[in-house]
């Protein structure tokens, strides 16, 4: 019997189109549908007879808080599905407009989603949270399934390609979130860092005369006060950080060189910790505390930091900025080098700190 004359179908407004040489039908569908249409159970499938990835459920929640948080204001790109046969489409042209209609396909088909699993489970959770955002629409590719080996290519074909954009390019463009609006902020206004940001990439040219990334000041801001990724910031936060970066500057001579032009940024990069993400990073967990003091400690702080030696060849960044004649950008290695700017500028280092300090030095 034909799957349509019991009349239980999913209708959809749609458009028809060619890919390939093969029709496509791209159909606008309610999130409230999306996890009953493409609804199975992945953990009793092997990889090879499935044709995409197991679903990574730690992305789910950050998804799904993005839709909840932001159902003004959130962006899903489509999803792509394939139907297990052309029979299982029914597509009624609208009258006088080709190849713009209505798709309609049996609730019982077999239909596979070949690219977006991720944001199905997400829009699932945040439906259950907020209801009304299942009367929102998103868009999805219906594609004839030719059979297991064709979705899998499909899959790969999908995924190929996809480049995951800079962080310093996220932050560029992230409106949302609080850290990057500060990021921009110091970038055009604190003194270390205007006409010296990359905004872009995330990592450094050598010939480029930029010196700090967009995604390293973001980083190191959030370090000076201890915050998380998800933590924000307030106007004081703002100003507090501006005068952080620009008091610093006064008291790091490589950084005015190169402001001066008397030292070349490709230079000051291959030779010192200080023009790179781990010293920044390092200087502001030192700031940290440093801001906690008095202004008269402050400013003998601040002074005793003019007279370190930030050279990479310095043996007292070695096993901690350094490891083995490279710079290391890891948690551990940050780490290690703030507790050495806080011992050769007398600030006081925890007996925690020291103890973490002596297991990452003898692991």
């Amino acid at each position: 019997m034909d799957s349509f004359d019991n009349n239980y179908c999913y209708s959809f407004p749609a458009i028809r189109a060619v890919q390939a040489g093969k029709p496509f039908y791209i159909a606008t569908c309610p999130l409230r549908i999306i996890p009953k249409i493409f609804s199975y159970n992945e953990e009793e499938v092997p990889a090879e007879l499935r044709a995409q990835r197991t679903l990574n459920k730690s992305r789910i929640p950050e998804m799904t808080r993005y839709l909840v948080d932001s159902p003004k204001e959130y962006v899903f790109s489509a999803l792509t599905a394939s139907v297990e046969s052309e029979s299982d489409f029914k597509f009624i042209e609208a009258d006088g407009i080709n190849n713009m209609g209505t798709l309609s396909v049996p609730m019982d088909s077999q239909m596979l989603i070949n690219d977006g699993q991720h944001r199905r489970a997400a829009i699932e959770e945040a439906i259950k949270e907020n209801p009304e955002l299942g009367q929102d629409n998103i868009a999805v590719l219906f594609f004839v399934s030719e059979g297991i080996e064709r979705s899998q290519q499909m899959f790969a074909d999908l995924n190929k390609y996809a480049v995951r954009p800079s962080s310093s390019l996220g932050t560029l463009y992230d409106h949302r979130d609080q850290a990057s609006e500060l990021a921009r902020y110091l970038s055009m206004n604190a003194k270390p860092f205007v006409g010296y940001t990359e905004f872009e990439r995330s990592t450094i040219s050598v010939r480029s005369h930029k010196i700090f990334t967009l995604s390293g000041i973001k980083q190191a801001t959030r370090a000076l006060f201890g915050k998380g990724a998800k933590d924000g910031f307030n106007d004081e936060e703002q100003k507090l950080a501006e005068d952080f970066w620009n008091k610093l500057n006064k008291h790091m001579i490589e950084w005015q060189q190169v402001q001066a032009k008397t030292l070349s940024a490709a230079e000051f990069r291959q030779e010192f910790i200080t023009a790179h993400g781990i010293g920044l990073q390092a200087l502001a967990i030192v700031g940290k505390e440093i801001c906690l003091l008095s202004e008269s400690e402050q400013a003998e702080k601040f002074e005793s930091l003019k007279h370190l030696n930030w050279l990479k060849s310095n043996s007292d960044w070695s096993n901690r900025a350094m490891q083995h004649g490279r710079l290391s950008k890891a948690v551990s290695n940050i780490f290690l080098t703030a507790t050495e700017i806080k011992r050769q500028i007398g600030l006081p280092i925890s007996s925690e700190d020291l103890t973490k300090e002596k297991e990452l030095l003898n692991a």
